[in-house]
């Protein structure tokens, strides 16, 4: 914006690509979106599958064996679940693909799959579909979705603190030393009538593990994983072959190994946690979400 040279603390996210494996299809009725029908694909992989199961250890798979091979027999004489597509195409007015994480990729322990249903915009509902059937058991990298410069938002569960006293969480003032049984308390917390607590009074409770979306994050960099760009932390400015991992791994998380993307300043909650990107509802117009960002050196030390 002034031409100047400005150090800025950023936030890495590992991103690996997710895959699409299912559409749903939504009609609009007076009281809000009604599911009329889902279409999913011929193939499910073990970590998606895994999201159907509270313990998966011991168990005989059967989900979506019998989908698979209706959806094998029919694709042999034309196209799968025909009549469920044509549905979709004739009365719905919202299609949302299904897409899972692959969750393996990043390896924070955890073997199940995250699902998410991702609406698809623009086009009529036939090219809604089609567009959505043809992404079945494809990946979606983050680089097809997001660009570099642009500003998004994000959505998560903050850090969670457990159940906290009224001068964390409120911020009340403390009473005075000599008050009697503690002085972490709200004095009063209301009139005899009405002859209840009423909900603008501080009480003690839960602190953090809350549900927030950011808005406005500035994208800096999307980076491709660690096999496609081994030095994918290197600027134009900076020649040397680096990755985007610091010395040591990040701490309590690790390495990067796929794609990353870098946003501006903080994310919410703790490291391993997911977080949801999505693009911006409000159309951007400043000159600050509009400019160019030119990275001279990524400290990885």
């Amino acid at each position: 914006l002034h031409k100047k040279e400005i150090v800025e603390p950023v936030t890495i996210l590992e991103s690996p690509p997710m895959v699409v494996v299912g559409f749903v299809g939504y009609v609009e009725t007076p009281r809000g979106l009604r599911a009329l029908t889902s279409v999913w694909a011929g193939h499910l992989s073990e970590e998606c599958k895994r999201r159907f199961y509270k313990t998966w250890k011991g168990r005989k798979h059967k989900a979506f064996t019998k989908y698979e091979k209706r959806w094998s027999e029919a694709s042999k004489e034309g196209t799968p679940m025909q009549a469920e597509v044509e549905r979709a195409k004739k009365y719905c007015q919202v299609i949302r693909a299904i897409c899972h994480t692959q969750v393996r990729k990043v390896k924070i322990g955890q073997k199940k799959a995250h699902i998410k249903e991702i609406q698809v915009n623009g086009g009529t509902t036939e090219q809604k579909v089609d567009f959505a059937m043809n992404l079945f058991e494809q990946e979606v990298k983050i680089a097809d979705c997001f660009s570099q410069d642009e500003t998004i938002d994000i959505v998560g569960t903050t850090k969670g603190k457990g159940f906290n006293g009224v001068v964390t969480r409120w911020g009340v003032t403390r009473l005075v030393r000599k008050s009697h049984r503690g002085l972490r308390k709200v004095a009063c917390i209301g009139s005899w009538h009405p002859a209840r607590v009423s909900f603008q009074v501080p009480r003690s409770g839960q602190r953090g593990y809350h549900h927030r979306t950011e808005i406005n994050k500035k994208i800096y960099r999307i980076g491709k994983s660690l096999k496609d760009d081994p030095a994918n932390a290197r600027t134009d400015n900076d020649l040397t072959e680096k990755a985007i991992t610091p010395m040591g791994g990040f701490s309590h998380y690790g390495e990067v190994n796929e794609d990353w993307v870098m946003l501006k300043g903080t994310v919410m909650g703790p490291r391993k946690r997911l977080i949801t990107m999505r693009k911006s509802l409000l159309p951007q117009v400043t000159r600050k979400a509009l400019e160019k960002v030119t990275l001279k050196f990524i400290d990885t030390s």
